[in-house]
């Protein structure tokens, strides 16, 4: 599998990642064997980057994506994780039984504490380190600070820096589902890389109007996560979720429109889904998310498979795609 670089960092990620909220138990059920049998389908794939959090079914995603490497080689693989949620011991309210409230079918254990603090930065990778049962991540990445801005870039990014200079980090970026904050992290500071959850996909792309010139200009790299937009894009039909909730009328019809393009191309609506955003050279990676073994070999497929160059000609001439986003060429990104 292709690998590109994030940034001037060095580290190096395929252009296909492995997002770890599924098989944390997002919104159903995950077993501890479903969860290793997808990492490592994974890995046969030749996927080497992986993606958690703690926020992810707080904690059960670093625990089983720690073991599930455990036994490869680290030097032979890029693992990111995320800091600005801690999890603490208990429920968050008496009687809360699982973390359903979150989106993670999993025993309510822990619940989260939004800290930004230099310290709490801090705490939060030495905390995620012990889940993973591993020496060391790759990358750091600050997750969803939409309404501590401040105190990230005052706080909290500092302190990644600083983790990055001593070299307990290799890179150092933040996560979001929007682009204006991801843009000023961009611009403001030094970070190697962002992930950039659902702005940059066949429906939105919004990322292309700040973010990823910007990128470009500093040098940054953009990973693309939410390619499939929460669903909406690998399923259309009546009550598929667009950015989890029930998708508009609208953008359903746009979906299908689209889907039906590909299919008359011979290809499918996932595959171009998955294709899009590498054509940027902003973008590193695609980043997706997989519960089983059979799903992560089915991304694997549709990625590598040939999207048509008349099917971007036909979605640019029918107004489905806009005429300034770059498509890949010669039927591949």
């Amino acid at each position: 599998m292709r690998t590109r670089t994030l940034g001037r960092s060095g580290v190096e990620v395929s252009a296909l990642g492995f997002g770890t909220a599924g098989i944390g138990g997002l919104y159903t059920p995950v077993t501890g064997d479903e969860a290793r049998a997808a990492v490592d389908a994974a890995w046969d794939a030749g996927i080497r980057y992986y993606d958690t959090a703690p926020h992810y079914a707080i904690g059960h995603a670093e625990r089983r994506v720690g073991a599930a490497l455990a036994d490869r080689p680290r030097d032979a693989y890029t693992l990111s994780t995320k800091a600005g949620r801690r999890l603490m011991a208990g429920p968050a309210r008496p009687g809360d039984r699982d973390d359903s409230a979150h989106g993670f079918a999993v025993p309510a254990t822990h619940h989260r504490v939004w800290d930004f603090t230099a310290d709490g930065i801090r705490r939060s990778l030495h905390e995620s380190l012990e889940r993973l049962g591993l020496d060391r991540v790759d990358v750091l990445l600050l997750h969803d600070p939409d309404d501590h801005g401040e105190q990230a870039f005052t706080e909290a990014y500092p302190a990644a820096e600083r983790l990055r200079a001593e070299g307990v980090v290799r890179a150092i970026g933040a996560g979001m589902n929007q682009t204006a904050m991801l843009t000023r992290f961009v611009r403001d500071t030094d970070v190697d890389m962002v992930l950039c959850a659902g702005r940059y996909t066949l429906l939105d792309q919004s990322a292309l109007t700040g973010l990823l010139p910007e990128a470009e200009r500093r040098g940054a790299a953009v990973v693309a996560g939410g390619v499939f937009n929460s669903g909406l894009l690998a399923d259309p039909r009546p009550g598929a979720t667009y950015d989890y909730t029930t998708a508009p009328p609208g953008l359903l019809e746009r979906a299908l429109a689209v889907k039906a393009a590909a299919e008359r191309h011979g290809t499918t609506l996932r595959a171009a889904a998955l294709a899009l955003p590498l054509a940027h050279p902003a973008v590193a990676a695609v980043l997706v998310g997989a519960r089983s073994a059979a799903e992560v070999r089915d991304c694997a497929a549709l990625a590598a498979e040939p999207v048509p160059d008349a099917l971007w000609q036909e979605l640019r001439a029918t107004g489905l795609l806009a005429p300034d986003v770059p498509v890949p060429e010669g039927g591949s990104a």
